[in-house]
């Protein structure tokens, strides 16, 4: 297939001398993309996951959808373009997804930025994508870790992901996601790495070349020849693929959730805390639960997940994931839920 890198109009700024003059809001804006749907062929707990278009379909959707941290990639340009190595050394995405993509549709990637912004010493900015029609696929902020490292103990810029977490109201009764607790742990640490031909299992049934052959915003740096032209002297793993590595052993944790049930990402944050991520590297990953939600129609588990270089034993990157289960696809849920009400000596 081929994928859509037609040029369009794209917004930009600069910095200057008098750029105070106007609280105005201009933004950083990208070319439309049209990515590519990779997750047809994903399966877990023996099941077609809601990227099958036949199951998507049955659960009131139009068709299977992109994987949320696909279109990470098409903020990377102009991120870098704004912080230069910095961005792939302590860069932070952090989004909630809004609507979903299909596709053969385009999206495009904005950030926003006016006087009032501290974008010139590491954001929080505003971030957003959009579809061809104006709908919003994603909102959330970018942002860079302080220059003194995660050790120095700074404050963080704000995040999206973080400020929805502090948002959170305690759950009603959880039915789902019933025996999980916050401040669980995964099983054991899962050790990871990612090479250029290694297929990524049930979850992500592709390769990292297959999926370089597709990417929306292509880079000399994320190839196994052009990658030792990088300022690290190797390849580096693109950001929607680091989502990739940090979840496709998320299994092994064992983190108890009833099934069979169909999922979603509802929201994501990656942070470099001394990246960037490289191909071929040893890795290892450490989970563990912060938070707990529901809203009408799904119930979430927010997992942290922290990316260990196998040999430094530093961390080197971690992730915040809102993953959603929607309440309707878990066949029991109405007579498990007033069950638990019951028991609970509730009355409706």
């Amino acid at each position: 297939m081929t994928i859509d890198r037609t040029e369009t109009d794209t917004h930009t700024h600069t910095h200057t001398d008098t750029g105070a003059a106007f609280a105005t809001e201009t933004f950083l804006c990208g070319p439309r993309r049209s990515p590519r749907q990779m997750l047809a062929e994903q399966r877990y707990d023996g099941h077609e996951s809601l990227h099958d278009d036949a199951m998507a379909e049955r659960l009131g959707f139009a068709a299977g959808p992109i994987e949320g941290p696909t279109h990470f990639s098409q903020f990377a340009p102009l991120l870098a373009g704004m912080w230069g190595r910095a961005w792939f050394e302590r860069g932070c995405l952090s989004a909630h997804y809004r609507n979903m993509v299909v596709e053969g549709e385009q999206v495009r990637a904005f950030v926003a930025h006016s006087a009032a912004d501290s974008g010139s010493d590491g954001g929080p900015l505003r971030i957003w994508a959009e579809k061809h029609d104006g709908v919003e696929v994603l909102v959330g902020t970018a942002s860079l870790e302080p220059e003194a490292g995660p050790d120095a103990g700074l404050p963080r810029p704000a995040t999206e992901i973080e400020e929805r977490l502090a948002a959170l109201r305690p759950p009603g009764p959880l039915v789902i996601l019933r025996d999980l607790r916050v401040g669980m742990r995964g099983r054991a640490p899962e050790p990871v790495r990612i090479e250029f031909d290694q297929h990524m299992g049930d979850l992500y049934p592709f390769t990292l070349r297959q999926k370089l052959e597709g990417i929306t915003e292509p880079s000399p740096w994320y190839e196994e020849e052009g990658g030792r032209s990088s300022p690290w002297g190797r390849a580096i793993v693109p950001l929607e693929m680091v989502s990739v590595l940090m979840q496709y052993t998320s299994r092994a944790a064992g983190f108890p959730v009833r099934g069979p049930a169909i999922g979603l990402f509802a929201g994501q944050q990656i942070r470099m805390l001394r990246g960037p991520v490289f191909v071929g590297r040893q890795y290892r990953i450490e989970r563990e639960i912060v938070a707990l939600s529901e809203s009408r129609r799904t119930e979430s588990s927010w997992i942290r997940s922290t990316l260990i270089d196998a040999d430094s034993e530093l961390a080197v990157a971690e992730m915040i994931l809102n993953s959603a289960t929607l309440k309707h696809s878990y066949e029991p849920y109405e007579r498990e839920l007033a069950e638990l009400r019951c028991a609970a000596g509730e009355t409706s």
